[in-house]
């Protein structure tokens, strides 16, 4: 079944036994990481944004586009399971290969106005693939639910 706000948040469902694939799809590649971060965020909370927000700014790196990726959704999942804060915005400001800088928009979760969707455990490197496409860039994420 697809999700018309999947696909417009630049993502769609894989089918995978035990765990959730997803593909996400961007223009560019600072677009596909934008993409990713706001699907996990999609695909663990939903519910109205809070008012209240604050701001960071992350710099996160890895050995290839694939290794960067899994640490980028890795460190929004940690804000999640570590802080209780929910991902509301992402703007990758640089990236390169193997670096991403960004500045994200989170609030604390409020089990009064939103509700948990999925209980995502980990970011995995099983079937992880970042590549370019005809249409721009894609990429193929597994997460341990």
């Amino acid at each position: 079944m697809r999700n018309p706000a999947a696909t417009k948040l630049g993502y769609r469902l894989l089918d995978h036994t035990a765990d959730m694939g997803i593909v996400f799809f961007g223009p560019t590649v600072k677009a596909l990481y934008e993409a990713a971060a706001k699907a996990l965020a999609d695909l663990l909370v939903e519910g109205p944004a809070p008012e209240k927000a604050q701001r960071l700014s992350l710099d996160i790196e890895g050995e290839d586009r694939a290794d960067l990726m899994v640490n980028w959704l890795r460190e929004i999942l940690y804000l999640w399971a570590a802080k209780s804060l929910w991902l509301l915005a992402a703007n990758v400001e640089h990236i390169t290969l193997k670096r991403l800088s960004a500045t994200v928009r989170v609030a604390p979760y409020d089990p009064t106005h939103q509700r948990i969707k999925t209980d995502i455990k980990a970011v995995t490197y099983h079937r992880i693939q970042v590549r370019r496409t005809k249409a721009g860039w894609e990429a193929t994420v597994i997460f341990d639910v």
